[in-house]
């Protein structure tokens, strides 16, 4: 009888063909099967000729070619077609076997397919898949959930497949139930959006108010790539710094219209239902949404101008700003984000390991750096910390860098030069450390016209307070609102 195969792959688009080479070249034998079936027989006799791959026509004759318990993995457009290929899959399994969405799917779907899922007698994955087409190539960060007793089935494999750091750790481990691996995703790619604009708006000021070349500005990239900034997304911007067509930087022959797939938006949407100030990545999506109005934009700029002052002092000092303003940005962007996932385990439930999700992040993935092994450093010395800005690392780094950030905001601000993101970290940092906000007058006004009470200083909290502010009013108050 002819090997059955270690796992199953529906789906061979460019992230499934070169996830099934990363398995085969790992020593697996894998099942693989496309809706387009000239596809698999496309891959099967092309670049997975001569290896380990069982090419199936049918859901049926790829479930009959696996070992049990069955694994079947998906990598498929995320939403309802998702939803249809498990209708598909689940009659043909048995009790036990493992369906793996490997998708960018949304968390609340994950949470509600393992529930489906497993009301059928089988186990279901909802997994986070990061690093582009090399990395599922090569070795990508792996974030799963959903079944916990999956794991043990699927973690070999899981793990043989990650990147891997420093000593071969994996850059994969169990993240949590129900959809603790696409939420965990999900705010991975938000972090991702956060870091590109951050990046861009450093661009943009040495491009535009120091006006620099792009062979200096590839040099700068290229010397922040050895130190504090040391990233994938700092060494592919030097790269593309000096990439030329005809002679010419070709970034400069790209329109600037950026696009997204959602989950930057889910990020936000998300923030806002948990109630956390969300607000670098919440930027960095809307500078998208304004970079695509690019007709509305021109038009706009005949009508209103912008002209962009040019810098006068010492470039190399302003150039050290940027740097300052680049890294305490990632710190409260990063910070952030923790404070998403903290939240949203004690919503749901969930049990997240904070160091952990920075080692699976640690290579393999868009948003990999050396920073990441600091934040694995500030939750290995305490699992409890409630925000990246009180760990002793963070806290120096960003007052080092804080006169720096404040230069920049404050000439980008009166150059005209947009920077969302770097602005709005500066203002979430001097707000966060801010003892007295002046919420307590958004309270009075909502208590005012609308009767939302309030609590005092000098009362325990808990207790709600209403004034009849104009003498007209009763004392009847209305219900107030808590995220």
């Amino acid at each position: 009888m002819s090997k059955k195969a270690d796992i199953g792959l529906i789906g061979l688009a460019v992230m499934g063909e070169n996830l099934v080479l990363n398995m085969e070249s790992k020593g697996y034998t894998v099942a693989v099967f496309n809706r387009t079936t000239e596809k698999v027989d496309k891959f099967v006799n092309g670049r997975g000729a001569n290896k380990n791959f069982i090419g199936a026509h049918s859901i049926k004759e790829l479930v009959d070619s696996l070992e049990k318990p069955r694994k079947v993995m998906m990598l498929v457009k995320a939403g309802a077609a998702v939803d249809a290929l498990i209708d598909q899959v689940i009659p043909h399994l048995e009790e036990g076997d493992i369906i793996i969405d490997g998708g960018n799917s949304h968390y609340p779907d994950s949470i509600r397919r393992t529930e489906y899922v497993e009301s059928k007698g089988l186990l279901f994955v909802g997994s986070g898949v990061s690093g582009g087409e090399e990395g599922a190539l090569t070795g990508p960060s792996l974030m799963p959930g959903g079944s916990p007793a999956a794991w043990p089935h699927i973690k070999d494999i899981f793990q043989n497949i990650s990147a891997k750091v420093e000593n071969g750790v994996p850059c994969c481990d169990w993240v949590g139930e129900g959809g603790a691996g696409h939420f965990v995703k999900m705010v991975h790619n938000g972090i991702e959006y956060g870091d590109m604009q951050i990046i861009s708006e450093a661009y943009h000021i040495m491009k535009e108010y120091l006006g620099m070349t792009h062979k200096e500005m590839h040099d700068v990239f290229d010397e922040w790539n050895k130190g504090d900034l040391d990233s994938y997304l700092t060494e592919i911007t030097r790269d593309i710094m000096a990439y030329e067509e005809d002679g010419e930087p070709l970034v400069e022959n790209i329109l600037d219209a950026a696009g997204q797939k959602g989950t930057g938006k889910w990020t936000g949407i998300t923030a806002l239902d948990l109630g956390v100030p969300l607000t670098l990545i919440g930027e960095s999506v809307f500078a998208r949404c304004l970079s695509s109005q690019k007709a509305e934009r021109v038009e706009a700029a005949k009508v209103l101008g912008s002209p962009i002052k040019k810098f006068e002092g010492d470039k190399q000092a302003f150039i050290n700003n940027i740097k300052d303003a680049l890294f305490a940005s990632k710190i409260v962007s990063y910070a952030q984000g923790y404070v998403l996932m903290n939240e949203a385990a004690k919503e749901f439930g969930w049990d997240l390991n904070y160091g952990g999700i920075a080692l699976m992040w640690r290579g393999g993935c868009i948003i990999r750096s050396v920073f990441l092994n600091k934040i694995k450093d500030a939750f290995d010395k305490n699992p409890a910390l409630p925000n990246l800005l009180l760990d002793s690392y963070f806290t120096d780094k960003v007052k080092d860098a804080e006169q720096g950030w404040r230069n920049v905001v404050g000439q980008a601000v009166i150059a005209g030069i947009p920077v969302p993101t770097f602005s709005s970290a500066l203002s979430y940092y001097d707000g966060y450390r801010t003892e007295k906000l002046p919420a307590n007058l958004l309270q009075a006004q909502r208590d005012y016209f609308g009767a939302h009470t309030y609590e005092r200083v000098d009362k325990p909290r808990g207790e709600f307070f209403h004034t009849n502010w104009t003498g007209r009013g009763g004392d009847t108050a209305s219900t107030t609102y808590d995220v």
